[in-house]
């Protein structure tokens, strides 16, 4: 083969080697298209309505500050602020249990005030909550990789803030006060008052709400924190009709309690949660 054609050959192997990186290049950008598309197609999860009837609203993967900073007024030391990381989102309950539902699902109703089935149910313990969200994950389908339970103190607290960093979800004491004020000593039908930012009801009031983990004295950060591995006491969070002064409403106001215990100013609202 002369030098000419020994030429000519190479230059026809280099062009295709280059027609074939330009392909490579071309199948990389559509792939990559495709992916972006794709990714903007998922849908975000939305809110859903349950078999029971409970209203069921997401909220997003994020951070935030849990507990409350050395200035809020009425603050307490268990009260320490710590960065928390909540690393997939869930879905949590629009309001707390009610009675309506609680009946539906255990068939009987254990509250002190009753007159609507639109009260939360009262005077459950923290074992009589676990066997309602045993009950209600039998057969459950429509969410694969998700289980009812109670939330964490940490999903509970990033839920109620909603994004907000003061003491109330929703600014001021004032924007706060119909949670608890003139509660005329009992419980009011859920739903009733101003919800937060992501739509969540009763989280400033009307019962005081069971938490999943095991009460300690010092908040925990990091991600997705649990509480410690054990306990005498349950958290539970939120303030209620008894609470006298708008401070024990606050976001970051922290209590405890016997999980065998139960009272007529405690309920609880159930999270949807991924598995691990």
């Amino acid at each position: 083969m002369s030098d000419d054609q020994n030429l000519q050959l190479e230059l026809q192997i280099n062009s295709s080697k280059a027609l074939v990186r330009r392909m490579d290049q071309q199948i990389d950008l559509v792939d990559r298209l495709l992916a972006e598309s794709a990714a903007q197609a998922l849908v975000v999860p939305s809110n859903f309505t349950n078999s029971l009837g409970m209203k069921m609203i997401w909220c997003p993967a994020g951070t935030f500050l849990m507990g409350s900073p050395a200035n809020e007024e009425w603050r307490n030391e268990c009260e320490n602020q710590v960065q928390v990381q909540i690393s997939q989102g869930f879905w949590l309950a629009r309001t707390p249990v009610t009675q309506g539902q609680w009946q539906a699902l255990m068939g009987s109703n254990p509250s002190k005030f009753e007159g609507s089935k639109d009260l939360p149910v009262e005077n459950v313990s923290w074992d009589d909550a676990q066997e309602f969200c045993t009950k209600l994950n039998v057969g459950q389908g429509d969410h694969p990789g998700y289980r009812y339970a109670l939330p964490s103190e940490a999903q509970w607290e990033y839920a109620c803030r909603a994004g907000e960093t003061g003491p109330y979800s929703g600014g001021t004491v004032d924007d706060v006060a119909w949670y608890w004020n003139n509660s005329e000593e009992q419980t009011h039908d859920v739903g009733q008052k101003k919800p937060n930012a992501w739509g969540l009801h009763d989280m400033h009031g009307n019962v005081i709400e069971w938490c999943a983990d095991w009460y300690a004295d010092t908040l925990q950060g990091g991600v997705d924190p649990k509480g410690p591995q054990s306990g005498a006491y349950r958290v539970y969070r939120g303030g209620g009709w008894v609470s006298y002064i708008a401070a024990f409403c606050r976001a970051a106001y922290r209590m405890r309690k016997s999980p065998d215990g139960r009272s007529d100013r405690v309920g609880f609202r159930l999270a949807l949660v991924p598995y691990c």
